[in-house]
């Protein structure tokens, strides 16, 4: 298909890409011996590269990011109209757009109240560690200033954001980082780390054990994904979540939920955290909140958070001194207006649903038909399969034979992803998250991919 946009010459952006563009997550020289992927335009679920070849777009723009799919007139229009109105202004003051997306996100969040908008999702994490690190300095003469991460979580790509990477080797290279930040222990039972029955608590326990060390006076906060994604996509064990609430309560530590990726249906639910009944003081989300279509972010939090920064009136440091300058674009909440609207009007989370079960249905059927499968296991249209050299040792394939799964469906025509420079010795996770207007046929297409790529690369 034609780009329809500048040039119809792909000989010449090819080339341009080439010379000029410096790609994100890659590495870039085999570009001096093979082209560049250029996409060139989307419809629904596909899309089309420079040379006209079409894909079924199973990871949602790469990165888990363009929910309701491709082409969708109506959020373009929206952005046109908005921009012609008003484009931006700064965050301090407010837009019509801004105010009618919080009131309308709230309400599919409740026990939240507020919205703090910049523009991606390391930015909204950020926001949230600077927000804990002041109510530390206010209420706790700055020592109740830690904050918990997990291993295999991730939370964003800039230097603070990294030093809550769960991945080694997302952080690799890019130290010194930021004190103040501490990791916990996974909670994947697949890959046990204690040999009990109650795994979900006890891997819940194992917080509590590092809160006890670095001792709670310190500990001000934990971010955690409700299913972690980059890091294998684990889907937390039963009994899990509630322990984690109960520490956090016990401790005075405040709950931070990182949604960018599973945020806006991904799961079924409108976030990931309801699926488990958690009452969170901070939300962040990103990547579905517009589908793509504009950038913008959401740092949510309760009102008890709220209040904390306006406490002492005559004080000129007792508010949140921040700024994000693209936080101020009104293309983003006129977007995400949009891109809710449709959710609801397609009955999408129903769709997330019914489809999510039968693409794990499908996942389980290559499990058995294929040893290489060690796990699989997701939630809603987030899943994934890990691939492993023996099932009893669990030993993970090596990660050029992985990436050779994902390089023959795309020759296929289908593109799934994989951990991708996340874990020492473990990226071997396919990860699936196609949009959330997905077909039953769009699964047996995917899946089918995966089997005849399985099939030549391990036999």
């Amino acid at each position: 298909m034609e780009s329809g946009f500048y040039s119809n010459d792909m000989e010449k952006i090819v080339e341009a890409d080439r010379a000029h563009i410096w790609h994100h997550l890659t590495p870039h020289k085999k570009f001096e011996t093979t082209d560049p992927l250029i996409i060139v335009e989307g419809k629904g679920i596909h899309v089309w590269d420079a040379k006209g070849k079409r894909y079924l777009d199973a990871v949602s723009g790469g990165v888990w990011t363009v929910n309701v799919g491709y082409g969708r007139e109506v959020i373009a229009d929206a952005v046109r109209d908005q921009l012609v109105k008003l484009n931006y202004f700064a965050g301090s003051a407010g837009s019509i757009p801004g105010s009618l997306f919080a009131e309308k996100l709230m309400e599919k969040m409740p026990g939240m109240t507020r919205v703090y908008y910049s523009n991606s999702g390391s930015e909204a994490n950020e926001k949230v560690y600077k927000m804990v690190r002041q109510i530390a300095h206010k209420k706790y003469g700055g020592k109740k200033h830690k904050i918990l991460y997990r291993e295999r979580d991730y939370h964003g790509t800039t230097i603070t954001a990294l030093s809550t990477s769960g991945q080694p080797q997302r952080a690799a290279q890019y130290g010194p980082f930021t004190p103040g930040f501490v990791e916990v222990p996974h909670c994947m039972e697949y890959r046990k780390q204690w040999d009990v029955e109650d795994y979900g608590r006890r891997a819940a326990d194992a917080i509590e054990e590092v809160i006890l060390r670095e001792g709670p006076d310190t500990v001000g906060a934990i971010v955690l994904e409700p299913v972690t994604a980059g890091g294998g996509v684990i889907t937390p064990p039963e009994g899990y979540w509630p322990r984690v609430q109960e520490i956090c309560r016990n401790y005075d530590i405040l709950l931070h939920i990182d949604e960018v990726v599973c945020g806006l249906g991904r799961t079924g639910t409108w976030f990931g955290y309801q699926q488990y009944g958690i009452e969170p003081d901070f939300v962040t989300m990103a990547k579905g909140v517009a589908s793509g279509y504009a950038a913008i972010s959401c740092t949510v939090t309760t009102e008890r958070v709220f209040e904390m920064f306006k406490a002492d009136p005559s004080d000129p440091m007792d508010y949140f001194r921040d700024i994000s300058t693209f936080g101020g674009c009104t293309a983003g909440p006129a977007a995400a207006l949009e891109n809710m609207r449709i959710i609801e009007n397609e009955n999408l989370l129903d769709n997330v649903n019914k489809q999510g079960a039968y693409l794990m249905e499908r996942l389980e059927e290559l499990k058995s038909k294929h040893q290489v499968i060690g796990d699989v296991r997701g939630k809603g249209l987030f899943c994934g399969a890990e691939l492993v050299v023996d099932r009893e040792t669990k030993e993970p394939v090596p990660e050029a034979r992985g990436q050779a799964v994902v390089a023959e469906c795309l020759a296929q025509g289908v593109i799934i992803g994989i951990t991708n420079r996340s874990l020492d010795g473990f990226n071997n996770t396919l990860c699936l998250s196609p949009a959330l207007i997905v077909t039953k046929e769009n699964i047996d297409t995917i899946v089918d991919a995966i089997d005849a790529a399985l099939t030549r690369v391990f036999g």
